[in-house]
């Protein structure tokens, strides 16, 4: 089941009858992901209200969110210009999360920070379906329903919750992925542009549609199938699939790069003007030192601690032979972001899209006995549920 060429094999358009019966197996897995997102819902707006702060406006008009509801309602072309010279600019926020608050907000009463949240929500469910789907195809039911509740469960999870665009990208890219598993190449392809218009790191997504594919090439390629028969009979749609991956990606940065003058560097000059850019993960490594070396040795020794766990579970997927989508997906997921050299505080929210990183623990809660395992993430859910709260009304996700 985890060689390339069986998650690579093809599979029918799911319809009808099918849909149901996938959406009846990913029920237990919907309800755990909704009562663990619930939960941190009640809870924040109980401690919410003990701070004298409003619940909803910490969800949906607060950092990131006011600026994807500022574009939704103005449009690209605002910017704040700080003290010391830098731009924030509105560009920066990829669109199809304000398309769609747009939209939505055109359909029905609703403000366009309310719509963000609607679809927030909306994807979450729809990105737990996925990861249940991919643990189900790859280790069972069980583990299926333990990855989805343990997303729910990170201690970030709350972001899952609020109008970024942290949901709707991971919902498109689990399905992505998954649809490269199960060998539908043209709708994997269609997911990952549309990755790729909400979020920077849908370079991931499109970096696994494109290196599976080039691997099950040169497999066949090796077994004697010329180029004509590998992308056709098993793998039909493929080329297009792999064609269609990067256009959204792609097209977004070179309309902004078009925009500022530069069709290469524009994203990238933008994305500097915050402060972000990419310097193989010099800056965070110095950020680091400088706690481990200062009065805040333990919160260096903890996020190093951190650090070190979040890379041994990328190792033992390798050694358990995770799929290579899921391996390329998730070690790209965090490549970019422990690489990133801006808002150290943001690297957790930045790699909440890397659910393969959870199937190792998904696979040993399976494992036990169903009460135990229950417990597990029950105990989690509850601590993720405390945090949250904690968090969005302390200094919250930058």
């Amino acid at each position: 089941m985890n060689d390339l060429a069986s998650t690579a094999a093809p599979g029918r358009t799911v319809r009808g009858p099918a849909v149901r019966d996938a959406l009846r197996r990913a029920a237990p897995a919907l309800a755990a992901y909704a009562a663990i997102r619930l939960l941190g819902l009640v809870v924040l707006a109980v401690w919410s209200a003990a701070n004298g702060k409003n619940w909803h406006t910490l969800l949906t008009a607060r950092w990131d969110a006011l600026w994807y509801t500022r574009v939704a309602e103005q449009g690209y072309g605002y910017s704040v210009q700080l003290a010391n010279g830098d731009v924030h600019s509105n560009l920066a926020f990829f669109p199809l999360l304000p398309w769609l608050e747009r939209g939505l907000a055109a359909l029905l009463p609703l403000s366009a920070a309310d719509a963000g949240m609607i679809v927030t929500w909306t994807a979450s469910l729809g990105a737990a379906w996925a990861l249940y789907a991919t643990g189900e195809r790859l280790y069972g039911q069980r583990a299926g329903v333990a990855l989805a509740a343990l997303w729910a469960a990170l201690p970030v999870g709350i972001v899952q919750s609020m109008a970024y665009s942290e949901s709707l990208f991971t919902a498109l890219a689990a399905w992505a992925v998954y649809c490269v598993l199960t060998g539908r190449w043209v709708w994997a392809g269609v997911l990952a542009s549309l990755a790729g218009l909400t979020r920077p790191v849908g370079a991931a997504v499109v970096a696994a549609v494109w290196i599976t594919a080039a691997v099950t090439v040169w497999n066949e390629r090796a077994g004697g199938v010329g180029l004509r028969a590998a992308f056709g009979g098993r793998h039909r749609g493929m080329l297009l699939g792999v064609l269609i991956a990067p256009l959204g990606w792609c097209g977004y940065f070179l309309w902004v790069g078009a925009r500022q003058g530069s069709l290469l560097t524009g994203y990238l000059d933008v994305q500097g003007g915050w402060g972000n850019g990419f310097d193989g993960g010099i800056a965070f490594g110095s950020f680091i030192g400088d706690l481990l070396s200062g009065p805040a040795f333990a919160a260096g020794l903890g996020l190093l601690i951190g650090l070190a766990l979040v890379i041994w579970l990328y190792v033992r997927g390798v050694r358990m032979g995770q799929p290579l989508p899921l391996l390329v997906y998730g070690g790209a997921v965090l490549l970019l972001a422990l690489t990133a050299k801006g808002y150290f505080g943001s690297k957790p929210r930045l790699m909440l899209p890397a659910y393969p990183l959870l199937l190792p623990v998904a696979v040993g809660l399976a494992r036990l006995r169903p009460a135990r395992s229950c417990l597990v993430i029950g105990v989690v859910a509850v601590g993720s549920a405390l945090y949250g709260a904690f968090w969005l009304n302390g200094s919250g996700p930058p």
